[in-house]
């Protein structure tokens, strides 16, 4: 028995549910309070049985989790058999941390692969790789900033709207995209908070310029701009 199998048995023993609750290396990380019932007293038991593990608590962890699980709920199935990028980004780490108690609660798999490279050409590489393992899905770690960045490229260069997150398969290759609804903003506070060592992608371009200048006058820009393009993209669909 692995450890974090240990570790689960422990919880699920003693009252934690462990569909609510992310467990990556020494870290236990609160998707949910309310659900997951890990309460003080609990977690000073847990505690005093692995003393090298913590148990953290952010606020912004739950709010990312419960965006997510909104796009997961229909997008998972049971036993799913899920491959990952991992290029040691906060943002691979965030998706991997999220889709985490998956594990528990549809009973999928994750795999991690190493890759390097722009989306195009890892969303081939997944392709290749998810046939030898007989994997059906993808996880892609694309945020809410990175669909409202590519919207305003799109309409400076006068294209035809075209969400990424539109594509939903890729040669055989389901696409799903949890972190679609979360705002980079969320998770680079939550990586500050967590102290934790990874890099954050950023590119410096006008899109993202003009992204920042808005915000400054219009709240909730980048949820507003999503679903205005969402409802913009499904009129095309039907034309």
């Amino acid at each position: 028995m692995t450890m974090k199998q240990e570790v689960v048995r422990f919880l699920q023993k003693n009252g934690v549910e462990t569909r609510f609750v992310s467990i990556v290396g020494e870290r236990v990380y609160i998707n949910n309070l309310k659900l997951s019932r890990f309460s003080r007293k609990k977690e000073e038991l847990f505690l005093g049985e692995y003393p090298n593990f913590e148990v953290h608590r952010s606020k912004i962890f739950q709010k990312i989790c419960t965006r997510a699980s909104r796009v997961l709920k229909d997008a998972l199935n049971p036993r799913d058999k899920i491959l990952l990028f991992d290029s040691g980004s906060c943002v691979n780490f965030t998706l991997y941390t999220v889709l985490e108690p998956y594990t528990r609660k549809y009973g999928v798999e994750l795999f991690i692969r190493d890759q390097e490279g722009k989306r195009d050409d890892w969303v081939d590489s997944f392709q290749f790789q998810g046939e030898q393992i007989g994997a059906g899905s993808v996880a892609l770690p694309l945020t809410l900033d990175g669909e409202v960045e590519h919207i305003l490229e799109l309409m400076l260069e006068g294209e035809k709207l075209e969400l990424l997150s539109s594509q939903t398969v890729n040669g055989g290759m389901k696409l799903i995209y949890p972190l679609i609804n979360v705002p980079i903003s969320w998770i680079e506070s939550w990586i500050k908070i967590e102290g934790l060592e990874c890099c954050f992608e950023h590119e410096d371009s006008l899109p993202r310029e003009m992204l920042v200048f808005l915000e400054g006058f219009i709240p909730d820009v980048r949820e507003k701009m999503m679903r205005s393009a969402f409802y913009i993209s499904q009129e095309n669909l039907r034309d």
